[in-house]
């Protein structure tokens, strides 16, 4: 069984997809991650994010660097927004994400093109979204944690910049795949959330469309 979760940033898509990797005991891939590993890589390297070849560059990055914390930090999360439009670098990673995919047993994945352009036969898509506000105010909340000064206005025009470029990029635009279940976290717990995206799974899964 495939899953298929995608989403704009801070939508909860990943601790959703998480939650479901745990109930169905299938390996789970942020793919985002990968991104941000290559944003990480450019700028280890003194490259320019924005130079289709310089990205690409820092394509073949060390293994190792996915498990580094700085991957998490905003700043590199802007970056990996950048280098993910270029076609170049989403080519470069497609055929390691469908590996994944693939495997034995199934998988969960999430990202922004997961059921459209990664997995698009997935058992079951979903995709998880949340009012610009509300994104906003939870990844502000996680950087304050992280002891960041950064206001909560300037991390909702973040959150809407990253926005305006992943659904308008050329190469793979953040869209909803036309048989993906819609989930509003806006208003919903965790709890409730992770709930709901179980129900939707099963609904998908019954349904024996795929």
């Amino acid at each position: 069984m495939i899953i298929a979760v995608d989403g704009p940033a801070a939508s909860g898509k990943g601790t959703i997809a998480r939650a479901l990797a745990r109930h169905y005991g299938l390996p789970h891939l942020d793919t985002g991650l990968l991104y941000r590993a290559v944003a990480l890589t450019v700028e280890r390297l003194g490259l320019d994010p924005s130079r289709e070849a310089d990205a690409v560059a820092a394509c073949d990055f060390d293994e190792r660097v996915l498990a580094d914390p700085l991957l998490r930090s905003d700043a590199v999360g802007q970056r990996a927004s950048i280098v993910s439009a270029h076609p170049l670098v989403r080519a470069s990673l497609l055929q390691r994400q469908r590996r994944f995919a693939a495997q034995p047993g199934g998988a969960v994945l999430d990202g922004r093109d997961i059921g459209t352009v990664i997995a698009p036969d997935a058992t079951a898509k979903l995709f998880v979204k949340a009012a610009a506000q509300v994104r906003a105010r939870r990844r502000h909340a996680e950087l304050q944690a992280t002891g960041s000064s950064i206001g909560l206005d300037q991390v909702l025009a973040d959150i809407r910049a990253r926005d305006a470029r992943d659904e308008g990029r050329a190469a793979a635009p953040l869209v909803q795949a036309a048989d993906a279940a819609p989930l509003d976290t806006s208003n919903l717990s965790i709890e409730a959330s992770v709930q709901r995206a179980i129900e939707m799974v099963e609904a998908q899964r019954n349904r024996g469309v795929r």
